[in-house]
Order: C-alpha cells, then sequence, then structure tokens
C-alpha cells in the first residue's frame, strides 16, 4: 500500500512538474528558464553543433544550425508528451488494476485519444480523462505557439535583410556609413536610427518572452539577427563619436534601446557579462581598428573628426555598454563570422548538456587610452 501511494505521489509531482515547464515556457509572457527545456535545447543544439562541424561547406554547416530551432520546438513537444505518458504509469499502478505493462499501454492508449484501452472503475477514468486532457493541451499550445513563433521571427527578419542592402553581407559600419555617405544620404540616419530603436524594443521583447527565437537564423548564410544589431550599434556609435557634423539626439536613444535589449537578452540566457560597465573598462575592439576604420572613412570623403584619440574614447566609452552583451551572444548562436563581433566571440563559451554553465577566458585586450 506504502509503495502504491509513493508511486501515486511521484507520478503527480512529474505530470505537475511538465505542466509547469510548459506552461511557462509557452504561455507565461515574460519567458522563464526551466530544467526540461533547457537541457532539450541544450541536447539537441549539441547534436546540430556536431553536424554543422561536419559540414564541408559554410553553407551547408548554417543550413544545418539552422534546423536545430525549429525541430527543438517540436522534440520538446514530444518530451513534454512523452514525460505525461510516463508519469501516468506510477498513477494507473497505484490503482492496483493493472500491472506495469498493462499501465503503459493505457497511459499511451489515454494520451492520444486512441480509446484501445480501457481503464478500470472510476479512479483509473479520471485519470484517463485527464491525461487525454493534458495531451490535447500540449498540441493546442504547440499549434498556437508556432504561429507566434514564425509570426515574430518574420518582422525581425524582415529589417535585418534591409540591413543587407544597407550594410553589406555580414553587415558592417564601415559598408553601412560608406553607402550612406556614397549616396548623399548622410544626412538622413536619424531617420534609420528610430527605426532601429523600434526595432531594438521589440528584440527586447520578443526574445525574452520567447527565447528560442535567438537560436532561430536568418535566411540569408552570412546575415544574422545578432550580428546585425552590432553593426547598427557600431555604426551609431561611429556617427556619433567619429563623424566631424552634428549628431542627432536619436543616435544616443537608438544606442541606449540597443545596449539595454542586448544585455536584456544575454542577461536571460545566463551569459557572465558586466550589466554596468565603467567607460574606461576594455573592449574587444583595439585602438589601431578604430584608427584605421577612420582613415578608411576619410578616404571615402566622409568628414573625419581631427582629434581621433578623443574619438577613441568616445566610441570605447559607447562600445562597452553592449560589448559583453554582442559577443556572448554572437557565442551562443554561433553566428556566422562578421567583423567586430562573432570574429571575436570565441572567449565566451556557451553552456553545453554536459557542462551546462557558461565560462569565459580572461580578457587579454586592455585598452590602451
Amino acid at each position: 500500500m506504502v509503495a502504491r501511494v509513493l508511486a501515486f505521489a511521484v507520478g503527480a509531482w512529474v505530470v505537475v512538474a511538465i505542466l509547469r515547464s510548459a506552461i511557462r515556457t509557452v504561455v507565461v509572457p515574460q519567458g522563464e528558464q526551466t530544467f526540461l527545456t533547457r537541457k532539450t535545447f541544450l541536447l539537441l543544439h549539441g547534436v546540430y553543433d556536431l553536424l554543422g562541424r561536419l559540414a564541408r561547406t559554410e553553407e551547408r554547416h548554417d543550413r544545418t544550425l539552422g534546423r536545430f530551432a525549429p525541430m527543438a520546438l517540436l522534440v520538446l513537444a514530444m518530451v513534454w508528451a512523452l514525460g505525461v505518458i510516463l508519469a501516468y504509469v506510477p498513477l494507473y499502478w497505484s490503482a492496483g488494476a493493472h500491472d506495469l505493462r498493462q499501465c503503459v499501454f493505457l497511459s499511451g492508449s489515454s494520451i492520444t485519444t486512441l480509446g484501445v484501452g480501457d481503464p478500470v472503475g472510476p479512479f483509473e477514468s479520471v485519470l484517463a480523462f485527464s491525461e487525454a486532457l493534458i495531451g490535447l493541451g500540449i498540441v493546442a499550445l504547440l499549434i498556437s505557439y508556432l504561429p507566434t513563433i514564425y509570426m515574430l521571427f518574420s518582422r525581425r527578419e524582415a529589417d535585418v535583410v534591409k540591413l543587407d542592402v544597407r550594410a553589406g553581407s555580414p553587415p558592417t559600419a564601415l559598408e553601412m556609413l560608406t553607402r550612406y555617405h556614397l549616396i548623399g544620404w548622410t544626412d538622413h540616419l536619424a531617420e534609420a536610427w528610430q527605426d532601429w530603436e523600434q526595432w531594438f524594443a521589440e528584440l527586447e521583447e520578443s526574445h525574452t518572452s520567447h527565447p528560442a527565437l535567438v537560436y532561430f537564423r536568418s535566411q540569408r548564410p552570412d546575415s544574422s539577427w545578432i550580428t546585425g544589431a552590432g553593426a547598427v550599434l557600431d555604426t551609431t556609435a561611429i556617427s556619433i563619436s567619429a563623424i566631424d557634423q552634428p549628431s542627432h539626439p536619436q543616435a544616443a536613444i537608438t544606442l541606449r534601446a540597443g545596449f539595454l535589449a542586448l544585455t536584456s537578452i544575454a542577461g536571460f540566457f545566463g551569459a557572465p557579462i558586466d550589466r554596468d560597465p565603467a567607460p574606461s573598462d576594455p573592449i574587444s575592439i583595439y585602438r589601431e581598428e578604430f584608427l584605421l576604420l577612420c582613415d578608411e572613412l576619410a578616404a571615402v570623403g566622409l568628414p573625419v573628426k581631427a582629434d581621433r584619440e578623443q574619438a577613441w574614447r568616445d566610441f570605447a566609452g559607447w562600445r562597452v555598454n553592449y560589448d559583453q552583451a554582442l559577443l556572448a551572444l554572437c557565442a551562443l548562436v554561433d553566428a556566422p563570422p562578421t567583423p567586430w563581433s562573432s570574429d571575436r566571440a570565441g572567449s565566451f563559451h556557451r553552456p553545453t548538456f554536459l557542462r551546462p554553465r557558461w565560462s569565459r577566458d580572461p580578457v587579454d585586450n586592455p585598452r590602451s587610452w
């Protein structure tokens, strides 16, 4: 009798845990991480990461990793369903009318509503009805969740595709400023900053409420939402600090919206970042890289400030706000190689199934003033 009561308690606890995982993953608006969801994603990420490394070309590598997020959502639903089936086995067994083999058969029959297994007595009938409702609920959650995911993905990617036109593929601040200058549009940058402020606001809301979106890759192999975000923030910071023309207040607002969004998303995934860095903290960009960029901008005709040292200090003071979050997210999603972002994200080591915690190499780029 004690064994059956214990079996019922264990089964009920597992069912509640699975329901909590499903609700907190799909329903709770602010998004929450659960053990089951996290482990499922980490396990599949390791599998697809291995398959991606075996790919012979960069295009096939990106296509392989692109299948990870959609497949992870489907596998997660199957994990929930399988967990419910296994959790109900001790519940049926606690009724004492079937052996374990018959309980497994009855549980699978109930959750799929096939009706090929007959419950005995009112207690088992109640269990069968509740399991069927849970099974239908999981299907309903998945049906409602996937369209939401793809709608948000489509809205995010529309601006990423537009960025390819304006900043190249992969996107860079140098290319974006050069193209705007060549078409005589540098005085219209404020309009672009306003659009990107809205994009960053939507990005923070959607990627913390639906964290699976972080892993959805862009349709073009050289593009990524995170490297695009880095290019926009770098362009904005450079336009404020290095371009010798009046700076529109919208640029600073967009920068703040951007680094708050990236910091919030990186923090949600537990990345080891400093949320309140000092202006003098080191960044991943070398002073020489920035000065070379200024020379390249001047070479195409952009008015660059004469005091390059002050421009470097101003740029570094802006970049430090989003530098760590940008690199951590690039490492998390295995972003395609892009200058000033994913090309230097190797110091961040994302969690894996066997090593579930982040790790980070010591900073080797102290900023020289």
